[in-house]
């Protein structure tokens, strides 16, 4: 059997992923929910092909009229982060299972919220966070277990671009999610996350927008043992993209961008470099898109790649940065509008 996707949200994103249901077995897209029905229509329009068949999803003009869809097995939140709380709490209680774009929330306490309910349903919840389903870092979390570069000391990573903002003509809004931290500063700290796991120590130094959003964040995770982890993010300025893992006997680069990396590349003591190409189907987004289908398919409830304890370790790191650069965050109402 199909499993049948739903999307709740047309933006850009959405369209990127959605994109790559195509290249996933046994999935189709059968439903669009919108806040407003001629993008919704227009969504389903575009996405017709990978409804499969030749069908057209059914378009909605809100997202309750999605959640209550039956022909509705999964749903992918593609909304702004502080819509993810009620939307996610809403599927749920509709008996969906859930996919919610990183960041999963705008606070750890909304995403504890959710954990818990997903519990309490009994339903499949995963973030949305597609590096760990690429090729190359399954390949390279395969090395570190397998101990080709030794214990691992430090993960150091960095992810910039240059987005300006013009305060005559626009801002960014805090109602909105918007600012570096909760879309592209959860990469690095995910990263890291996923190797080291969750840090004793949190110590961050960054610039705010006169929003009171952030704009550049440098951050060091401090772990057991003396590991640690040196991350960096910015909007202000551009940035390699580049992720490497050090350790007693080696180490793994990430070529740019380290968040859907092509290749990988292991240095160990006495070897020459080693290039390991692992390419990407589809735009990316695809590895994870198989992994929520099967799950689901297979009536689990998380993944045992991206869990649900990673994603509230993740949320924790966030609230911490969040808190120490005093950062302006605004989660949404626990309730659909």
């Amino acid at each position: 059997m199909a499993v049948r996707w739903g999307v709740a949200g047309t933006g850009a994103i959405a369209d990127k992923v959605m994109r790559d249901l195509l290249h996933v077995p046994n999935a189709v897209l059968t439903a669009v929910g919108s806040r407003s029905a001629e993008r919704a229509e227009a969504f389903a329009a575009a996405h017709a092909a990978h409804a499969g068949h030749g069908q057209v999803p059914r378009a909605h003009g809100s997202y309750r009229g999605l959640l209550d869809d039956p022909d509705v097995d999964v749903v992918y939140l593609a909304t702004p982060h502080p819509q993810h709380r009620a939307l996610a709490l809403a599927a749920l209680a509709a008996g969906k299972a859930i996919l919610v774009e990183k960041s999963f929330t705008v606070t750890p306490a909304a995403t504890r919220e959710v954990v818990a309910a997903a519990g309490a349903a009994g339903r499949f919840a995963m973030e949305a966070m597609w590096t760990r389903f690429c090729p190359a870092v399954v390949r390279l979390r395969e090395l570190v277990a397998d101990g080709a570069i030794g214990e691992v000391c430090t993960v150091t990573a960095n992810l910039g671009l240059r987005h300006p903002v013009d305060p005559a003509t626009q801002s960014y809004n805090p109602e909105l999610g918007d600012g570096l931290l909760f879309h592209l500063g959860v990469y690095p700290v995910s990263f890291a996350q996923m190797l080291l796991g969750t840090p004793e120590a949190v110590v961050a130094h960054g610039v705010l927008h006169e929003s009171g959003v952030d704009v550049e964040e440098s951050v060091l995770l401090r772990y057991p043992g003396g590991r640690s982890a040196l991350l960096f993010a910015s909007l202000r300025s551009p940035a390699p993209g580049e992720a490497r893992v050090l350790g007693t006997t080696g180490w793994i680069q990430v070529p740019p961008r380290f968040h859907y990396p092509n290749r990988i590349v292991l240095y160990r003591d006495g070897h020459a470099p080693e290039t390991i190409d692992a390419p990407l189907t589809g735009a990316g987004y695809t590895h994870e898109l198989v992994e929520v289908t099967e799950r689901v398919a297979g009536g689990h409830t998380e993944s045992e790649i991206m869990p649900l304890a990673d994603t509230v370790a993740v949320q924790d790191v966030l609230g911490e940065i969040a808190d120490q650069l005093d950062i302006r965050v605004v989660e949404g109402p626990a309730e659909l509008p």
